[in-house]
């Protein structure tokens, strides 16, 4: 029988998976493992605004004693939740400290999902208050920093849930997204992520910021593992992906109307990317925007007036009961400063019907979509949690609700992880996973990022436990 790795947490989900399944590592051992690296790495990374060690354990413990025929898929991987999704035995505290030590005494959809898998519910990760702000450190937010330089932050909302993932405190987490909250700090961590289509997953037991826009997803650290976890929600395409001929393979490189604001990083990436595509024969294709776009400024104008709206509704009970222990930019979404009107956020939502099939047609023409994640490395400092500006296009300023993933196969001038995003056609996620596990690896071979190194000198970053 082969020997237990001396450091578990260092596995992906799926080596967890089969080690569990041949009796060479139990769960408890696994767990430990990973509470160890917490404890070794916490009052760095700060990953965690919960995590009870002994019901951890107590899960582990219980986990070990269903037999091997009753072991759902996820049985015993670890996952982090990101504290705005509902956890029957943790509190729910959205970041907010209006609902400081809240327990809401039921699971959200889908963290009842993971647990009916198996899966070993890890404990609750940061997140900045209800995924509105976008400031950590300072008293302003979470405290978490970029497991690859603590003095740079890991980028927002889902700020824990990719920091755990990067620093191999757990294999899979989850994340939302309303604009860049899992695309962004996945670039700047340096890990994968999937934000499926729109509704791909149910939100049910989820606070929500823009029901239009907010999408949950996935942290990990292998494509491999995105699917396995997407397997258990269920995300189907209508026909089953096809095998990937690279040389009949076509990605259309769009840059997005944001591309004046891509920093050198960024702008490597781009090139990087089509060179080492075209060189194991993919044809890369740089394709402009539509004319029915629209200008930059009218997208983001219509982004707000929507999701300005839906904040209003979305946060009238907070500010009813107590506006004063919101963040002030809360406040001013309820009070409506912008002074949008009802009659702009319908204008937008009828926009944004538009585009979609517009969209889905373009991308059905390639195998998949490549654009940037991020402006470029993430920025020094935990105040600023860098820019969504690209990622964002994709979710919420064209509202086009298509599936992306980052792929982190790049790095920029201070050996910072940059990510690039490949995107399909809505509800063609398993396509999507499909191409991405196709051109990820030749992507990371030649961008020179490899999951699981430090920034400073490109070394593992663990020791063994």
């Amino acid at each position: 029988m082969p020997l237990a790795p001396r450091a578990p947490y260092r596995l992906t989900a799926i080596q967890v998976r089969d080690l569990l399944r041949n009796n060479t590592l139990t769960v408890e051992e696994y767990a430990r493992s990973l509470l160890g690296r917490i404890k070794e790495r916490d009052s760095v990374v700060k990953a965690w605004v919960y995590l009870d060690p002994a019901s951890v354990l107590r899960q582990a413990q219980a986990l070990d004693q269903v037999p091997h025929d009753q072991r759902g898929p996820l049985h015993g991987i670890a996952v982090g939740i990101k504290d705005v999704m509902n956890t029957r035995d943790m509190p729910t505290q959205f970041g907010s400290p209006l609902y400081e030590g809240h327990q809401p005494g039921f699971d959200s959809s889908a963290v009842a999902i993971l647990r009916a898998a198996g899966a070993l519910i890890f404990g609750k990760t940061t997140t900045t208050e209800f995924t509105v702000t976008n400031s950590g450190g300072a008293g302003l937010g979470p405290e978490t920093t970029n497991p690859h330089d603590a003095n740079r932050t890991p980028g927002g909302s889902s700020c824990g849930s990719a920091a755990a993932v990067a620093d191999y405190q757990v294999p899979i987490s989850l994340g939302a997204q309303t604009g860049g909250s899992i695309i962004r700090p996945a670039s700047f961590t340096g890990v994968f992520a999937l934000k499926p289509t729109h509704n791909a997953i149910s939100p049910e037991g989820q606070k929500t910021f823009s029901p239009t826009f907010d999408t949950l997803g996935f942290f990990a650290r292998t494509i491999e593992d995105l699917q396995l976890v997407t397997d258990v929600f269920d995300l189907k395409d209508d026909e089953p992906p096809e095998d990937i001929l690279l040389s009949k393979t076509t990605v259309a490189m769009i840059k997005t109307p944001m591309w004046d604001s891509a920093g050198p990083g960024t702008v490597a990436a781009m090139k990087n990317a089509s060179t080492v595509l075209e060189q194991i024969g993919i044809k890369v294709e740089e394709v402009p925007f539509p004319a029915e776009i629209g200008d930059l400024e009218t997208l983001q104008q219509m982004q707000k007036a929507l999701m300005y709206r839906e904040a209003q509704v979305a946060f009238l009970r907070e500010y009813r009961i107590n506006k004063t222990g919101l963040a002030p930019e809360i406040c001013r979404l309820v009070e409506n400063s912008s002074n949008f009107t009802n009659r702009e956020a319908l204008q937008a939502a009828d926009k944004y019907a538009g585009l979609r099939p517009l969209f889905d047609e373009l991308a059905a023409r390639y195998s998949a979509i490549i654009a940037p994640s991020v402006i470029d490395e993430a920025p020094l400092g935990l105040e600023n949690m860098g820019s969504a500006v690209f990622n964002t296009f994709w979710t919420a300023s064209a509202g086009l609700h298509m599936p992306v993933i980052n792929i982190p196969a790049f790095s920029g001038a201070h050996g910072m992880p940059i990510g690039l995003s490949l995107i399909t056609g809505r509800l063609r996620d398993q396509h999507l996973l499909h191409i991405g596990k196709a051109l990820s690896g030749p992507l990371m071979t030649g961008g020179g990022w490899k999951v699981g190194t430090t920034a400073a000198h490109s070394t593992p970053y663990f020791r063994d436990s």
